[in-house]
């Protein structure tokens, strides 16, 4: 697949890169990245997976815009307050890039749903609050063989992860947290407070990560490093890097 003129130019910046070029490029070209959760998190990764060239986006969210999220979610405005968030999310798209195939789904991701949520999905990225939807999700990846991009926040934490859980030896996220997490108990913003920036930075952080598994075969910046999560302390300004095991028993990938 050859870019036509007007998107070489608009990722020149891209294509001059070594450690992606018009190679990786093009893999953006043909990707399409399902994001759950167009909040703190997704909101920064939908800027960015846009503004890397994706042929398609699918934004799912069951939420509204709220006055509180404006301090964070910097893709909505204090007139869209009220309405769905995936539909303004993929609103932006279209005016920031009428080249990208966007959908919306306002549904609630489930265990249920999230199959025929996702299917299709050259990667999902996953940025929501809490353990049920992410587990939903992450089992969803494994079966339809999708890589996932995971991406979680707490006050001045944050976690990055890409898993592959439906390769072989590859941990998936439910490896990483277990079966005991499947309520939907995690702790919220509104509870604990979160620094604008942090999500900002967790989210483009997600959406590099994101990157990097899309172009991986094509592009030398495609290490995706399956199964490693990096933990970034936004108070030290430190990144960590903590390997994740492969469970035998996960119900989700394991036999």
């Amino acid at each position: 697949m050859a870019l036509p003129p007007d998107r070489l130019e608009r990722f020149a910046r891209h294509i001059v890169l070594p450690e992606l070029g018009g190679a990786g490029q093009v893999a953006l070209s043909e990707a399409h990245v399902a994001i759950v959760g167009c909040g703190g998190i997704g909101s920064p990764a939908i800027q960015y997976l846009a503004a890397a060239g994706l042929g398609g986006l699918t934004l799912i969210d069951d939420d509204t815009v709220e006055a509180s999220n404006l301090q964070r979610q910097t893709i909505f405005a204090p007139d869209q307050i009220g309405k769905p968030k995936a539909e303004m999310a993929a609103d932006w798209v279209r005016r920031f890039d009428p080249a990208i195939q966007v959908r919306a789904v306002t549904g609630r991701i489930a265990a249920d749903t999230a199959p025929s949520f996702l299917e299709g999905a050259t990667l999902v990225l996953d940025g929501c609050d809490n353990f049920a939807t992410r587990l939903a999700v992450s089992d969803a990846c494994v079966k339809l063989g999708i890589p996932l991009t995971s991406a979680a926040l707490g006050r001045f934490q944050g976690q990055i992860a890409n898993f592959a859980g439906h390769l072989p030896g590859q941990a998936c996220y439910r490896c990483f947290v277990g079966d005991a997490l499947d309520g939907e108990d995690c702790d919220t913003c509104a509870a604990d407070g979160v620094l604008g920036a942090m999500a900002g930075t967790v989210g483009c952080m997600a959406a590099m990560h994101a990157v990097r598994a899309l172009v991986a075969g094509k592009a030398a910046f495609g290490d995706p490093q399956w199964g490693t999560l990096h933990l970034f302390d936004g108070l030290a300004l430190s990144l960590r890097p903590l390997r994740i095991v492969k469970d035998a028993q996960c119900k989700g990938c394991g036999k």
